[in-house]
Order: C-alpha cells, then structure tokens, then sequence
C-alpha cells in the first residue's frame, strides 16, 4: 500500500506543469536581449533612453544615498513595457536596497509607447547596471 502511494504520488508530481523558460528571471532577461537585438530593438532603445537616461541617473543616485555605505554589486533589471508605457512586472538581481531601490521608482515611470511584437501584449526590457 506504501508503495502505491508513493507511486501515485511521483505519477502526479511528473505531470504537474513546469514554469515556462521564458517566467523566469533569466529567460525574461534572455527575451528582452533578444527583442532588443531585433528590427525593433534600436529605434526604441534610442527612444527608451532619451526618456530615461537623467531620471534614471537621478534615482540611482538618490538610492546610493550614503555612497560610502551603500551595496554597489551589479545588477540586472527585467520589466515588461505595456502599451501604453507603463512597466509592470519589474525585477531586479541580485535585489540588493540599491537594486530595489531603483526597481521602485523605475516601476513609478512612463515610458514611450513601445513597438508591437507579434507574440506579446508587452514589450521586454532589460537593464544592466553596474557603479
């Protein structure tokens, strides 16, 4: 009896639904490298970054508060852009205070409408960050 449970038990854990690549944190940074690389990619970065270049180099500084005290580690932030341009399903890592710092405000912004992709309502985005 044991043994059939324990049985019954691995059958259903096989065939529960594994998270898609593309959920995750490295498969949305991977996607987001890829859109930029491709047709669209150039003339939004250009837009994204004449919008956000200053407000995002304010609101790094403001979240480094006391440089000398503050985690300056690299980190990499993944949003989706909608439609309209607000980001949404933003995240950072590695999530340090700087990072979640920045993740705030940058979640806060509007940003210019982004280019339609044929496979998503939203358009992925990704942003290294290094001090």
């Amino acid at each position: 009896m044991l043994m059939f449970i324990a049985t019954a038990l691995l059958a259903g854990a096989s065939t529960a639904a594994a998270p898609s690549p593309a959920d995750t944190f490295t498969g949305r940074v991977y996607r987001a490298k890829l859109v930029e690389a491709g047709p669209t990619g150039p003339a939004y970065q250009k837009q994204f970054w004449a919008k956000t270049g200053n407000p995002m180099t304010d609101a790094l500084r403001a979240c480094l508060g006391n440089r000398a005290t503050a985690d300056k580690s690299p980190f990499t932030l993944v949003a989706d852009i909608s439609a309209d341009g607000h980001p949404m399903n933003v995240e950072v890592r590695a999530p340090t205070a700087v990072a979640k710092c920045l993740a705030s405000q940058f979640s806060a912004w509007t940003f210019p409408a982004p280019p339609k992709l044929p496979d998503s309502a939203s358009y992925p985005i990704e942003i290294d960050v290094s001090m």
